[in-house]
């Protein structure tokens, strides 16, 4: 279980399908049986001390209305689709529940910056900008020949690593079919490789709660 803190208060734990029964009776048990309401991201649970928990249903899981249904549905296996992008590098998987079952990995050369100045400098700018935009034509082609046939088969296409070179590999008009797949959720990723590729999956197929601990005049 990993945890870091949420933009406007509270923390956020990613926390595997299968521990999320355990993780709510260990919320129940530290402050008190919660209700719960369905929302559009999950659930939300409600303490008696005023602690909330907001358990976001990972991507592709359908909704649910109580808590044994969000579990069961987070556990589940499901199809999904990988895509990670940075500038040079990019892998494209399918997963099959826990199983990386379709995998593959291109890494183009992207030189670094440099300090130089001038017209040389220039030069070498647009050679570089040359440079990544040919990876992330790479990059698309790679994303037509794996997800695009299994798109009918997909519960979600997950995407990682930078915003914009996802973006742009998706802009591409042949992808078209991947596009309402595309989960929200951007996984936080080095540059990709075989086994950020794998260690993705259970990124992907984790539950993220939203915890707010009990304000100091309610925990009192």
């Amino acid at each position: 279980m990993t945890s870091r803190p949420a933009a406007g208060g509270g923390r956020w734990v990613e926390v595997d399908p299968a521990r999320v029964a355990r993780w709510v009776d260990g919320f129940a048990d530290r402050h008190g049986p919660p209700t719960t309401t369905v929302q559009g991201y999950g659930l939300l649970l409600a303490a008696p001390d005023g602690a909330t928990a907001e358990l976001h249903a990972p991507p592709g899981a359908p909704a649910s209305t109580d808590v044994p249904g969000f579990v069961a549905a987070a556990a589940a296996p499901r199809r999904l689709g990988l895509l990670l992008a940075r500038k040079g590098a990019v892998a494209v998987g399918v997963a099959e529940g826990t199983d990386l079952v379709v995998s593959k990995v291109d890494t183009r050369y992207v030189q670094g910056r440099t300090a130089a100045g001038g017209w040389s400098q220039q030069r070498f700018a647009r050679r570089r900008d040359n440079q990544a935009k040919a990876a992330l034509v790479d990059a698309a082609e790679l994303a037509v020949r794996l997800l695009l046939p299994q798109a009918a088969t997909l519960a979600a296409v997950v995407c990682g690593g930078d915003r914009r070179a996802v973006d742009t590999v998706l802009a591409d008009r042949r992808l078209a079919p991947l596009v309402p797949l595309r989960a929200e959720r951007l996984l936080d990723v080095p540059e990709p490789r075989h086994a950020v590729l794998v260690a993705a999956v259970g990124a992907a197929r984790a539950v993220q709660i939203r915890l707010r601990d009990p304000a100091p005049e309610s925990a009192g």
